[in-house]
């Protein structure tokens, strides 16, 4: 049954209500911003950066705790859509945190800094993608009115099936999306607290879940408003401050054109130094012997132990110094123990430094459009083809996959009108692009950082914040002195994506409580977007599969108690798959937006538009779009080959990566919808009916 809007014209009680929350959060920012200086102060008088980092986690954790506790409900609807009474304004500001997730704040300048122009990939697909979400589907899903995605897909489909399959693939795409930012949650306590980074996701899992568990939409969407105020202000201070010590001005989306012809020209620099081409040709001979070695793994292994325990032998007798004993003994303990571990182990070892080989550490050219050359050979060709294709299918992916999230869609539900939806949906892409306009000046600033200020230092005197992010998570950073020349070379140093943002400060110099400013920023960035997605997979569990197919007479209160159970289920599954380290942040979140647009968007924009669209085909897109995204991640994507112990060679369709498997799944999943639908019979009078109601002009 399709709601009607309410009235587009605000309440006295609407007002005093939207002038209460400006009081409220603009007291909370001066307060932030106080409590910023005056760990600054403290700073110049002696406390420690770890007393600095545990005071930021306990501090805004502790916040975001207090608001849960606040916002506690057993009311349904409070505790599914916040009463539907969010003003759009600050709709909009929690939307936009929890979009932003680890992903946006810690990966997107990462990826920038290590892709240059492939990377804003990500700014166009996913600023597009809630384009479409303001045009095709936030108005018609907050005019339906109820609590979630699959209750959308039953009332407009008919049955059972068309839920079930939707809560499925809304918990899929939540739960990798999830551990993500659980993942982003433990790096971040982490650098804060210098505890272990497992029990660093536990610790930052207790902030997600006081939120969520005792307060559901109601507690995160005001506990969001909070954490977007601090990552933005988090974000954009870093960023001016190094744009003021390389130009002089403190906006630098201003200076980044300047910035980038400088990196431009330090590039050519560094192709040509012949310290760089000499540290390639090494990595070059390292990955040769290695791609020996797997020629005939038994005997290569035979002959590396026998080797070690030659080398430990030797060093014993000779009475070498400790330090080298316990290096050799070392390597012989960390042999691999089998020829199936020894090829994986090669093959990687290989892989990393054949990247390493490349120019410039392996990144392209920052203002380089995409790799290879148009009017070059025909390797050259193709690589420009794949580059150009493959950059195509990421903004189609991250476009349609951002108007088909679960977590993002359920905010159309919480504003009062329809109207007030669409005007959310345009507030948040401003939030948004607060942070998508600084992102990739902040990767070139950090470049140009990089390039000029730390390449060619002496390795006695490189900066602690290298042996510091190295000891939390080596593939964050690392240095290895290949050539032995005791200079730091661009090609002997290899830094993660999630790294850029969280180092920026000490990068730049800056004073520690700017890192832990930062740091508290993107663990708000992480806490947001993992409060939206576990509400996501609670509801579909308590309120999709319990209340609307196994529990119909169960109470509001009994229906809220089970969602918060599930919901620590969910919160500690997905914390024990981020203990594994599984992959980088972004690859995470990007498998998300294919498994979400693969699954959601054929189904739901034919369910709006088109009202030939039946049950049969909305259930074939589904399924068909779902199973042939998830083949080719499982079939092509590293950790997933893995993990399902995928022995067949990768086979690339067109060349284009997992990582946009969805532009695989989508086309499949409207050409099935339309197909299907047109072969089987046509919707019931009532499925009409409601999409007639959808699409009239009603009030609000």
């Amino acid at each position: 049954m399709v709601s009607p809007g309410t009235t587009s014209v605000a309440s006295p009680d609407a007002l005093a209500f939207r002038h209460r929350l400006d009081r409220i959060y603009l007291r909370y920012t001066l307060g932030f911003v106080g409590f910023v200086g005056l760990l600054a102060v403290l700073e110049q008088t002696g406390l420690s950066r770890r007393w600095i980092g545990v005071i930021f986690l306990l501090a805004t954790v502790g916040l975001y705790a207090a608001i849960g506790i606040v916002s506690r409900t057993t009311d349904a609807a409070e505790y599914y859509v916040a009463g539907r009474r969010v003003p759009a304004m600050y709709n909009g500001m929690a939307t936009a945190a929890d979009w932003m997730s680890a992903a946006s704040f810690i990966g997107l300048a990462g990826t920038l800094y290590l892709q240059g122009y492939g990377g804003l990939a990500y700014v166009m697909g996913w600023t597009g993608g809630f384009v479409l979400v303001a045009v095709l589907l936030a108005p018609y899903l907050r005019k339906f009115g109820q609590y979630t995605i699959p209750d959308f897909l039953a009332a407009r489909y008919g049955g059972r099936l068309p839920r079930l399959i939707g809560l499925l693939a809304a918990i899929l795409c939540s739960f990798v999306y999830l551990v993500a930012q659980i993942y982003g949650v433990g790096l971040i306590t982490t650098q804060l607290t210098g505890v272990d980074f497992v029990l660093g996701i536990f610790l930052g899992l207790g902030g997600v879940l006081v939120c969520s568990f005792l307060g559901g939409m109601r507690a995160v969407t005001w506990t969001q408003v909070a954490q977007y105020i601090i990552l933005v202000i988090a974000y954009m201070i870093p960023v001016a401050w190094l744009s003021i010590k390389q130009t002089g001005v403190p906006v630098p989306q201003l200076v980044v054109g300047r910035q980038l012809a400088k990196v431009s020209e330090r590039e050519q620099q560094l192709l040509r130094d012949p310290k760089e081409l000499e540290v390639r040709a090494l990595f070059k001979a390292r990955a040769d012997v290695f791609a020996a070695k797997l020629t005939d793994v038994p005997a290569a292994l035979v002959a590396d132990r026998a080797e070690a325990q030659r080398r430990s032998r030797e060093l014993k007798a000779a009475n070498a110094p400790l330090r080298e004993i316990q290096a050799a003994d070392k390597a012989l303990a960390t042999q691999p123990k089998t020829e199936a571990l020894a090829r994986e182990a090669w093959t990687r070892a290989q892989a990393a430094d054949e990247a390493r080989a490349q120019p410039l550490a392996g990144m392209p050219l920052h203002a380089q459009q995409f790799a290879g050359d148009p009017a070059g050979d025909a390797g050259q060709r193709k690589t420009f083809d794949e580059s150009r294709r493959n950059f195509i299918a990421l903004v189609f992916c991250l476009t349609v996959g951002t108007a088909a999230l679960p977590h993002i869609l359920m905010r159309s539900y919480t504003t009062p009108s329809v109207r007030a939806a669409r005007e959310s949906v345009a507030w948040s892409l401003f939030f948004i692009l607060l942070l998508y306009l600084t992102a990739p000046a902040l990767a070139v600033l950090v470049k140009f950082e990089v390039f000029n200020g730390l390449v060619g230092l002496p390795f006695d005197r490189l900066p602690a914040w290298i042996a510091e992010w190295s000891r939390v998570d080596p593939s964050l950073v690392s240095v290895v002195d290949i050539n032995h020349d005791g200079i730091l070379q661009l090609g002997e140093i290899r830094i993660g994506s999630d790294l850029v943002v969280l180092a920026t400060p000490e990068i730049a110099g800056l004073p520690y409580v700017i890192s832990g400013m930062v740091a508290a920023g993107g663990l708000a960035a992480a806490l947001s977007t993992a409060d939206g997605l576990l509400l996501t997979i609670g509801n579909a569990l308590s309120h999709d599969l319990y209340f609307k197919l196994l529990g119909p007479n169960a109470s509001a209160a009994r229906r809220v108690t089970v969602s918060k159970v599930l919901l620590l289920v969910a919160a500690l599954a997905a914390a024990a798959v981020a203990a594994q380290r599984p992959a980088d942040i972004l690859f995470l979140v990007t498998a998300a937006f294919s498994i979400a647009a693969s699954a959601f968007f054929p189904a739901l924009v034919l369910g709006i538009f088109w009202g030939r669209a039946n049950r049969w085909g909305a259930l074939c897109a589904m399924v068909g779009g779902l199973a042939l995204t998830l083949y080719y991640l499982i079939r092509n994507e590293a950790w997933l080959r893995g993990l399902f112990r995928v022995s067949a060679p990768v086979e690339l369709w067109f060349g284009i990566l997992p990582v946009s498997a969805g532009v695989f799944g989508v086309p499949l999943g409207f050409a099935a919808c339309v197909i299907v639908s047109l072969l089987t019979p046509r919707p019931s009078a009532a499925a009409r009916d409601f999409v007639r109601g959808l699409r009239q002009p009603g009030p609000g």
